[in-house]
């Protein structure tokens, strides 16, 4: 599985209105249609989006991403007649690898209680634009997977609760690196077999060999 997101140029708003969201909700319902794609969770935010999906095969991530956000772009600069003015998103989106046990759940706590933690809303549930939004209040959508972990009873309360800052820098490090998101030794196993050893090495540069006189 795996935790995706990408945000506006220069961080700028990509959802200004109600109608801006719904527009995002829809393509993401279209792109399930059109790629069959589990997702497990997803929140829409003023500059950004988060999404967990859990892929079927290898290369059917990117190409659900690719759709996704080529068909919301084009939507978007036909909506506000911006056609030729540049890109919309900074660039290709980010997305890390999630272990399948409790930092799962971890993930979709973290990405349901975005708009609580940037005080857009006074409960979790109330976010229309994010996948527990859709749930508690059956809001149209798209196709919510439970996933391999079942979340455990009182959910609601759970997301609603603070989270420590030092949960939230664990997860935002995983984010900012791309580094898998799980307990250290699947952290290795799985940076090895997909190529992302570097996203687990120190930051800065290695220590100089001292010569010998």
């Amino acid at each position: 599985m795996y935790h995706v997101l990408n945000r506006g140029v220069g961080r700028a708003k990509i959802f200004e209105k109600a109608t801006d969201y719904d527009a995002f909700v829809r393509v993401l319902t279209e792109a399930q249609a059109w790629q069959p794609m589990r997702v497990l969770a997803y929140c829409l935010m003023p500059n950004h989006w988060h999404l967990i999906l859990w892929p079927k095969k290898d290369g059917e991530l990117s190409e659900f991403m690719r759709w996704l956000t080529v068909t919301h772009t084009q939507r978007w600069h036909a909506k506000f007649h911006t056609q030729g003015t540049g890109p919309l998103y900074q660039g290709r989106f980010k997305s890390f690898p999630i272990a399948e046990d409790e930092h799962l759940l971890t993930v979709i706590r973290y990405v349901e209680r975005n708009p609580l933690r940037a005080r857009l809303t006074t409960s979790a549930d109330r976010w229309r634009w994010c996948s527990l939004g859709q749930r508690m209040q059956a809001l149209a959508g798209p196709a919510l997977t439970d996933g391999p972990v079942a979340r455990p009873d009182g959910w609601l309360d759970w997301v609603n609760a603070p989270q420590t800052e030092a949960e939230v820098e664990v997860l935002r490090r995983s984010l900012a690196r791309g580094s898998p998101f799980g307990t250290e030794s699947w952290q290795k196993r799985t940076a090895e077999r997909l190529g992302l050893q570097s996203s687990l090495a120190p930051l800065g540069r290695p220590a100089k060999k001292s010569k010998d006189r």
